[in-house]
């Protein structure tokens, strides 16, 4: 399974992986398993670094270099990921969010969340 992982699952499998949930770990954990990041989840970290807030202290490079050393594959941010937001109904604001579904959508990768706003959105999307 190919698998692009949110924002703050990024953050708990790089630097706290006993918040994942028991299913996040085994599939992380599965060889036939591919995880992906997005580097907008990599500029959403900066970004919110920068601002100081608690929950995304880490530094964007050393996560970035954990995660290629880890089998993650980077998912670049394409002109067609950014176009796909404005198909996307209003649930979620974060405009970080709904590129990562957007990316997902265009992709055709599970897009893993613990987040119940994006959920909702039709797609490969996993509340976890």
């Amino acid at each position: 399974m190919n698998c692009l992982l949110d924002t703050q699952l990024l953050l708990w499998a790089a630097g706290d992986p006993d918040r994942l949930a028991n299913e996040v770990q085994f599939l992380l954990q599965d060889p036939q398993t591919q995880p992906y990041f997005s580097a907008a989840s990599i500029w959403e970290v900066a970004i919110k670094n920068g601002l100081g807030r608690p929950d995304f202290q880490a530094d964007p490079r050393l996560l970035r270099r954990g995660l290629l050393e880890n089998g993650y594959i980077e998912l670049p941010v394409m002109g067609a990921h950014a176009a796909e937001t404005d198909l996307l109904p209003p649930i979620h604001k974060d405009p970080f969010d709904r590129l990562l579904i957007a990316q997902s959508r265009i992709e055709g990768l599970n897009l893993l969340t613990t987040d119940k706003l994006i959920a909702r959105y039709p797609g490969p999307i996993q509340l976890c």
